[in-house]
């Protein structure tokens, strides 16, 4: 499957601009390599075009993040089960928990952190979720990613690429506190 995956990377850089979109696109409803393996490539071989690069990332990211919501409004459950094979089942009343619990935050963080995003947008279709709200979610998710990944890169290099996944995590763990502090602090003003 790695081979597989080295394969897939080389092709979309092949593309250049074009392939970072299509695999920024596609990962959000298929399974193909995560398209932070290619904006790392090419946000270290040109830092001045890293934001351009985030961009992209961002834009394609949702709107196939879109694509993978049409796949689970019109395909269903049978669409999810055919292309999570393994585990469909589980992962989807794993997601349908978490939607229950935290609603939009739910694809928010998974269209941020390193879970499977394109379960969430597929799911979000089948659970008929408010589509904009999904967009919303999914664009911020998405955006805030990439941009962290590219101005670390940007201002780090690649000193720091051997580092970026914990960044990542560090900072889902700072937005996570951030928002439960709201939530809380909404709570008692609320009862006031």
């Amino acid at each position: 499957m790695h081979e597989i995956f080295v394969q897939m990377t080389e092709f979309f850089k092949s593309m250049g601009t074009w392939g970072l979109a299509l695999n920024s696109c596609v990962e959000s409803f298929f399974l193909v390599p995560p398209p932070d393996i290619l904006l790392i490539i090419m946000d270290l071989a040109n830092p001045a075009k890293a934001l351009f690069y985030a961009f992209i990332c961002t834009i394609a990211s949702a709107l196939g993040g879109a694509v993978g919501y049409g796949i689970g409004y019109w395909g269903g459950r049978p669409a999810f089960n055919w292309l999570f094979r393994k585990s469909g089942k589980e992962k989807f009343e794993a997601v349908e928990a978490l939607y229950n619990k935290y609603g939009t935050f739910a694809v928010f963080f998974s269209a941020f952190t390193p879970i499977p995003y394109k379960v969430f947008t597929i799911a979000s279709g089948i659970l008929s979720m408010n589509f904009w709200k999904f967009m919303l979610a999914s664009f911020f998710g998405r955006g805030l990613r990439f941009f962290l990944v590219s101005i670390v890169l940007m201002l780090f290099g690649s000193a720091i690429k051997q580092y970026l996944e914990l960044v990542i995590i560090v900072a889902t763990v700072l937005i996570i506190a951030f928002y439960v502090i709201i939530y809380k602090k909404r709570k008692s003003i609320i009862k006031q």
